[in-house]
């Protein structure tokens, strides 16, 4: 197991967040906790770059729809910017590629 890290970075358009390790039962906690203390501002997008991820279980899916009704309940975006395959996999499976706008690699972060 590999402990998540999240580093953020601000952008033009919002904040990017660098989520990285597993995102996992344990560990989806870490990203709940800085999104409850993300500032979002109407218009803004918020980019979860997960070029880093290497698990993500169904309690790392939830952290990241957690994600997207933050975004939403702020009038702002949210992007998945490099999904790892298997994680596309599993959004493409159930439904939420169609839910989140995914972009093909970080520079979306930038």
């Amino acid at each position: 197991m590999k402990p998540l890290t999240v580093i953020q970075h601000d952008t033009a358009t919002g904040p990017a967040l660098h989520v990285s390790g597993d995102l996992d039962y344990d560990q989806a906690p870490v990203l709940r906790g800085r999104l409850d203390q993300l500032s979002l501002s109407p218009g803004q997008c918020l980019v979860l770059d997960l070029s880093g991820l290497e698990v993500c279980d169904s309690s790392g899916i939830t952290a990241l729809l957690a994600a997207r009704q933050h975004a939403l309940a702020a009038e702002a975006d949210v992007v998945l910017a490099a999904v790892p395959s298997n994680l596309m996999r599993v959004l493409t499976l159930v439904g939420l590629d169609q839910v989140f706008t995914l972009r093909p690699d970080s520079s979306a972060a930038s």
